[in-house]
């Protein structure tokens, strides 16, 4: 029998509790989180199975934080992300992937804003999307930062993660 399947579910549930520990570990930090640099780097090594880590990891949130309104948009907000490294999937620039996260930092917030617009309408939407942009912009800094320092050597970590199979 060959093993290859069940090497690439644990390697999978293994990046599901890193992507996981990432984001508990880093709470106390509003908008510094791994969890971005994680999905891009897991999507440029699993591409489109990485959608099975997304939605594991958006479920555990759901079980430790709550399954509030904010969590309907973590189920898409991540898959954007993890779509537009998919299409992009062929650059290998630290700092392309830099900006683009950086990038996707700033949108957080109106893409969690959808939620809101079907909930309580556009006032809502733009009322939740404006109060959190200070948020926004400490994320789009710490994305960029981070990604731009560590996406080079976790890459080499993957992929040495990804050969020993």
């Amino acid at each position: 029998m060959n093993g290859k399947p069940i090497l690439r579910l644990t390697q999978m549930g293994l990046m599901t509790a890193f992507l996981f520990l990432g984001q508990v570990l880093l709470s106390f930090l509003p908008n510094i989180e791994l969890v971005s640099l994680l999905i891009l780097l897991y999507t440029l090594c699993l591409g489109r199975k990485v959608f099975l880590v997304i939605y594991c990891f958006v479920f555990l949130e759901g079980f430790l934080y709550g399954f509030g309104i904010w969590w309907f948009s973590y189920l898409y907000v991540w898959s954007i992300l993890a779509a537009l490294v998919y299409f992009f999937r062929k650059n290998d620039s630290a700092l392309f992937w830099a900006i683009l996260s950086g990038f996707f930092g700033l949108a957080f917030g109106a893409l969690c804003a959808l939620p809101y617009l079907a909930a309580g309408g556009w006032a809502a939407a733009f009322s939740y999307w404006v109060s959190g942009l200070g948020f926004d912009l400490v994320h789009c800094a710490g994305n960029f930062v981070l990604t731009l320092i560590l996406y080079r050597p976790l890459r080499a970590l993957l992929a040495r993660f990804f050969s020993a199979a």
